[in-house]
Order: C-alpha cells, then sequence, then structure tokens
C-alpha cells in the first residue's frame, strides 16, 4: 500500500482551511484507486522542529495507483486547492504503507524470567 500524506503547518490560517475543505476533499475523494482516507488533529509535537496542526492520509493499493490518481483531472485539482488553501506551505509527501497485527509481532508466548 502506499499513502500520500498531507501535513498541515500551523502559520495557515485554520478558518479558510475549513472553509475550502469540502471542496478539496470532493476531488481528493474522486480519485481513482482511493482505498481510506484519514485525519488527525495534531496535539502536541513530542520532539522534532516541525510544527503541524494537521496530517492527512489517502491510501492507495500501489504506488502506480498514488501516482495515476495523483495525475487525474481530480487528483490535479485537489493539489491546486491545498496549494491555494495553505499559500503553498503544506508538507506533501507519499509513503510506503505497512501494517501488521501485534499477535504476529509478538512472540506467541512471553519467555519466563
Amino acid at each position: 500500500m502506499y499513502k500520500l500524506i498531507i501535513l498541515i503547518p500551523p502559520n495557515v490560517d485554520e478558518t479558510a482551511l475549513d472553509e475550502s475543505w469540502p471542496e478539496f476533499l470532493h476531488h481528493a475523494e474522486q480519485m481513482p484507486g482511493l482505498v481510506r482516507e484519514s485525519v488527525a488533529h495534531v496535539q502536541e509535537i513530542i520532539y522534532g522542529r516541525e510544527m503541524f496542526t494537521r496530517a492527512y492520509e489517502f491510501l492507495f493499493p500501489s504506488k502506480e495507483t498514488l501516482y495515476r490518481a495523483l495525475t487525474s483531472p481530480h487528483g490535479e485539482r485537489a493539489g491546486q486547492l491545498i496549494h491555494e488553501m495553505t499559500q503553498g506551505r503544506a508538507t506533501i509527501l507519499t509513503a510506503e504503507h505497512k501494517e501488521d497485527e501485534l499477535e504476529n509481532i509478538r512472540p506467541s508466548k512471553p519467555s519466563e524470567v
């Protein structure tokens, strides 16, 4: 799986972002191949210099699907909108997404101490 991640810094006008968000989301949700989306409102930065107030993730089944989605008419319009909404301040990146259930990660039986 691959994801598109959009990180919103604190110097973005939150009211303008919220007002424009429905139009952005309409286009983002129409990108072909989109499997899942999520939003996180950052509560605090535990470590690091970069500050972000929100993190949006859009999940796709493959890297190729993600890039096809970005170059689709809806993907291009969503990109224009996020740039306008954030005055070009958003950080946008792609990442390979892997996850596993804890029962597959942890040993089946704890060792005796």
